[in-house]
């Protein structure tokens, strides 16, 4: 009968390095799947830039009058 557990971990120093100190007994069969990250290439700032402009109903001078109109303070 055959036992299957899943691992995962990282390659560092090309030895496969198992998360939370998991280990494995010496002679232990694996098979490696590799998992792609999720990057794009693009700083945090790129990806929110896309939302820029998108809001709509907000107050024209709200860049000015924020403080107003968080906190209730005097516009100015």
């Amino acid at each position: 009968m055959e036992n299957k557990s899943e691992y995962e971990g990282k390659i560092v120093n090309g030895v496969v390095v198992l998360e939370n100190g998991d280990s494995l007994p010496e002679g232990t069969r694996v098979r490696v799947l590799t998992v792609e990250t999720a990057s794009t290439g693009e700083t945090l700032g790129q990806r929110l830039l896309k939302f820029a402009g998108t809001a709509t109903g907000l107050p024209s001078d709200l860049a000015e009058n924020h403080d107003h109109y968080i906190h209730g303070r005097p516009k100015k």
